[in-house]
């Protein structure tokens, strides 16, 4: 397949030299629907070009962490991509891209095979990235190849040198036009003739330019460009003329795939690849990484001694390249790769001038038109100096960036692109997603705070002043910044830990203040003293809630109830109280005559109660205030419009509240959206919805089921809680000791029922049959004169002394019951009931025994067993909450270091778990790595993102905090880094001398 692909390339090559414009290109596209249906397939290619067109060109990377032609750029199927992409690394597509690229001399087949490699390379395929290099490397190719790269780069920048000044003298031209002006006005005002012979000198320059892109364009089989200005008129040189300019030519064009092909062999940090592009040790090595920031400080025209006048240079046409040449260069550095941080931070170019003219300077033309590709530009620059400084513990590259810049200047970026957010967003005609100018100034902020820590003028600068006279516009500026930065420690393989500060997700607004209070009161402690394994597992449940918070925010009236479910909660209970208030004060309704009236005096005090109330009502405390207007409230309307029509009115509002909360607990936890099985399993939902039904029985049944609406309280206080715990945490040794009880009931039982059967005899009480009869006569008043109507007596003749006394044990039913009864109720045991023997009867010593038996091992053995499992538990319970407030007060949540460790340090504790080792910044990165492109990540959320997907917790700071650490540790740790950096220079250098010797003995 790989030689049919090569026979068809001479062919291609002599179609392009015709000179009908259509004819070849047409020919072009088919044979290239040729080719993709033999590697795709009929259907796969059909659905492709519906997706998008097949002319691939440079013109069709738009997005910035995408590249490759717009064919298959449409393709958004992330598995069946890889698979295609290793289908064709399998049949030699890898190794056609890199033969192509090294042999061919035509420029269209060039850029096909660059557009091939990146559609191979597109995400970051490890395996494509492993094929490159293992052709490359182990097969010799890579001399020739990277100087072909090398060439193009150096021709490009020799094209960008040639036209350089054309732009110039344009520029010239534009820079004295005035902008509200018409060109004829300018003419007339101008005397001097040097002017016009400056306006012939440009319409012949640009008659030149046309016509030899024009030639140059026929040759290639390119389209025109529109450059022909010949024949305007004055009018015609206006506003529309400044924002055209020159098209790149081809040289520069191609640089722009060829750097997104570099940008893709290093993507994921590919550390082999980083290293193989800025040297190959072959006997001629080409500098890739180098080269690309030569190129960058080319075509932004510092070369020329223009370095700062950027709109002379950038402008629509080139932006894009100058865009893909900074990711390209940040994605050399990320990993992160030192040598090539090391490599860019000391090139004798002006690319850091560059990169940081980009943030700190305006773009002006360009600016005024396209504010969104500026933005883009400072955005990319930004990253590129974090790159270049990423996880170095050493301040050598800071230094270097620090020494061309003056601090204050990225505060004032800040605050100008802060206050360009808020003109973006009362421009309402922007179409897609654009970069927000806040965006762009919280990338610069995380760049100043990274450089603040080697300066201590940024740092002062970044601090918020307070005061009258100040500028509040910085200060808005960089306390909005402050709120939305956070900052971890993480610990690296090779167990040396390192600080990241990142943006926080937007997502992360949504979490609530009771999630947040439930996760750090229950979490539970590992045994080095730390949370995270516990705090690690309810991640998932954490993000999924943000996700259904930022969802139910759309929905208005759902957010306003869901915010206020701890008021609805309290407003329950309290009800609740009232209600069981009222029902005991006043039940049964009515039974007195004079229910609802009130005596004049304190009618009139109910009456001023409610007004006194209702006046202080904003003067106290609000929950006194709340609680007194209320209660005045309800007795005045007690007696006012009836006690039943206000236990009606209190059950109604009480069960409502009930729904409002039900409603707002679904709406915080997302209840039906997790499914069937979800919510039958959520207890706590199944409670509160109990709890609706018991309102709904209260209000339509009978009042008396307010009564275990009381029961709340036991869920609302943790004291309580641990009470039922104390019982429940234990149940299975109570229950296996009261079976055990069970069963000595029942042999004493046995006993009992055989030996001291005449024993159980016990004193009742037995109902007078003469209140039965008084009942009945009182019934039968009314029908009946006589006086002795009723029986004076009972139909039974009155007991006897004898009478009052019954026989408990005749069976052993009633002799197991007897002994369960009053056994176990009775302090001294079943011996309390039963009949007291005379010493002189023949079972005396037997029935003493039987007593103190069942004294000793029921009584004090068996229920002191249970009440003290009982009490130990709850005595465990109460201890184990102390501790963990403690714990709480006294520790670390992430390391769990103790107060003590920071005592006489430069950081406190309370410094360290608000900024060093928050719990809620450590959430807020994992759910940065898990929102964020992979393709996008940093070196360390790379690493984060790969001990997460082996739920590997390794690097989360144990018992280690970077403060901790003495400044004398830090320097001996750079000396020591820079010794070893020396040492290593000094073998490569002693390496690269001995190849050269054996070189020379062998010639």
């Amino acid at each position: 397949m790989i030689t049919e692909i090569s026979a068809e390339a001479p062919v291609s090559d002599r179609r392009r030299l015709c000179k009908d414009d259509e004819e070849p290109q047409w020919k072009g596209n088919e044979l290239r629907k040729i080719l993709l249906t033999r590697y795709f397939g009929n259907h796969k290619l059909h659905s492709m070009l519906e997706a998008g067109s097949g002319n691939s060109s440079s013109g069709g990377f738009v997005k910035p962490s995408s590249g490759g032609s717009a064919l298959l750029d449409s393709d958004k199927s992330g598995s069946s991509m890889v698979e295609i992409q290793c289908l064709l690394d399998k049949v030699g597509a890898t190794e056609l891209v890199i033969d192509l690229i090294v042999n061919t001399k035509n420029d269209r087949v060039f850029e096909e095979s660059i557009l091939l490699g990146i559609a191979l390379l597109k995400g970051g395929n490890t395996q494509i990235q492993n094929s490159f290099y293992n052709q490359l490397y182990k097969q010799k190719n890579s001399e020739k190849f990277f100087k072909v790269l090398y060439d193009r780069m150096r021709l490009a920048q020799q094209e960008i040198r040639s036209t350089v000044s054309v732009n110039m003298f344009d520029f010239s031209c534009r820079k004295r036009e005035d902008e509200s002006s018409f060109c004829s006005t300018r003419f007339r005002k101008g005397k001097d003739s040097s002017l016009y012979m400056r306006e012939d000198m440009r319409g012949q320059l640009k008659e030149a330019s046309s016509a030899t892109s024009k030639a140059i364009s026929s040759y290639r089989n390119e389209p025109d460009p529109d450059l022909d200005f010949l024949g305007q008129s004055c009018e015609g040189v206006g506003a529309d003329e400044l924002e055209e300019e020159p098209e790149m030519s081809w040289p520069i064009a191609i640089m722009k795939p060829v750097l997104r092909y570099l940008q893709l062999l290093c993507e994921n940090h590919n550390s082999d690849l980083q290293n193989f592009l800025r040297h190959q040790h072959n006997k001629t090595n080409y500098n890739l990484v180098c080269e690309t920031l030569q190129f960058l400080d080319c075509i932004c025209g510092s070369t020329t001694g223009g370095l700062g006048l950027l709109g002379l240079y950038i402008n629509e046409n080139n932006v894009d390249l100058v865009r893909q040449t900074l990711e390209t260069i940040t994605e050399y550095c990320q990993g992160p790769c030192h040598e090539n941080q090391t490599s860019i931070a000391k090139h004798e170019s002006n690319g850091i001038d560059i990169i940081i003219a980009l943030i700190v300077n305006s773009i002006n033309p360009l600016g005024e038109n396209r504010l969104d590709l500026v933005l883009d530009l400072k955005n990319n620059a930004s990253k590129l100096l974090l790159a270049i400084m990423e996880s170095r513990h050493d301040s050598e590259n800071a230094e270097k960036i620090l020494y061309k810049m003056r601090p204050t200047e990225l505060v004032d970026v800040m605050k100008e692109a802060y206050a360009q957010d808020f003109e973006a967003e009362e421009d309402m005609d922007s179409v897609g997603e654009q970069i927000k100018p806040r965006d762009v100034g919280h990338n610069i902020y995380i760049l100043a705070h990274q450089l603040a820590r080697h300066n201590k003028i940024l740092q002062q600068s970044l601090r918020p002043s307070f005061g009258p006279g100040l500028d509040n516009d910085k200060d808005e500026a960089l306390q909005y910044y402050a709120k939305h930065t956070a900052q971890i420690e993480i610990v690296r393989h090779d167990r040396s830990m390192e600080q990241i500060v990142f943006p926080v997700p937007n997502i992360c607004e949504y979490l609530t203040e009771e999630s947040k209070n439930r996760v750090f009161t229950t979490t539970e402690r590992d045994d080095q003293g730390s949370k995270v394994n516990d705090f690690f597992q309810q991640f998932d449940n954490l993000y999924n809630e943000m996700r259904w918070q930022k969802k139910i925010r759309k929905n208005k009236a759902l957010f306003w109830f869901s915010r206020h479910i701890s008021l609805w909660w309290s407003i329950s209970f309290y009800l609740a109280c009232v209600l069981n208030l009222t029902v005991g004060a006043f039940y049964p309704f009515g039974d007195d005559g004079d229910e609802g009236t009130l005596s004049p005096f304190w009618n009139i005090s109910l009456w001023v109660a409610l007004g006194v109330s209702t006046a202080l009502l904003p003067v106290l405390p609000k929950q006194w205030g709340v609680v007194s207007f209320l209660v005045s409230l309800i007795l005045r309307a007690i007696y006012t419009i009836g006690l039943t029509p206000a236990l009606l009115l209190l059950g109604s509002i009480n069960l409502f509240n009930k729904l409002l909360f039900l409603v707002s607990f679904v709406g915080n936890q997302g209840t039906f959206a997790r499914g069937y099985k979800a919510v039958v399993m959520d207890l706590l939902f199944i409670y509160h919805l109990g709890y609706a039904l018991i309102c709904v029985l209260g209000l339509f049944v009978h009042e008396f089921f307010y009564s275990f609406l009381l029961f709340d309280l036991v869920c609302r206080e943790e004291t309580l809680l641990n009470v039922i715990k104390s019982v429940t945490r234990n149940g299975r040794s109570i229950i296996l000791t009261a079976i055990l009880a069970l069963f000595l009931v029942y042999f004493f039982s046995i006993i009992g029922f055989i030996f001291f059967k005449n024993d159980f005899q016990m004193e009742v009480d037995p109902l007078l049959a003469s209140g039965g009869a008084d009942l009945l006569c009182d019934a039968k008043a009314a029908d009946s004169s006589s006086e002795n109507s009723c029986p004076a007596s009972p139909s039974k003749s009155l007991p006897d002394e004898d009478d009052g006394v019954e026989r408990v044990c005749d069976t052993l039913r009633m002799c197991i019951i007897t002994v369960l009864n009053q056994g176990l109720r009775n302090g001294g045991g079943v011996g309390d009931i039963l009949r007291r023997p005379s010493k002189e009867e023949p079972l005396f010593a037997a029935r003493v025994i039987y007593d103190l038996l069942f004294f000793f091992i029921v009584i004090i053995i068996v229920l002191n067993l249970i009440f003290g499992v009982i009490i130990d538990t709850f005595a465990d319970l109460r201890s184990e909450k102390q501790g963990k407030e403690e714990v709480l007060k006294t520790s670390c949540f992430i390391c769990g270091l103790e107060r003590d460790k920071f005592d006489n340090k430069t950081v406190s504790f309370e410094e360290h778990i608000k900024s060093e080792h928050n719990m809620w910044h450590y959430l807020y990165f994992l759910v940065l790595v898990r929102v964020k492109d992979p393709t996008e990540y940093t070196g360390p959320e790379s690493y984060v993102a790969q001990m997460i997907a082996k739920k590997n917790l390794d690097w989360f700071p144990r018992m280690r905090a970077m403060s901790l650490v003495s400044n004398e540790g830090d320097n001996e740790q750079n000396e020591i880094r820079s010794l070893q950096e020396k040492l290593d220079n000094t073998v490569t250098l002693v390496s690269q001398l001995s190849s050269q010797l054996y070189e020379l003995k062998e010639q």
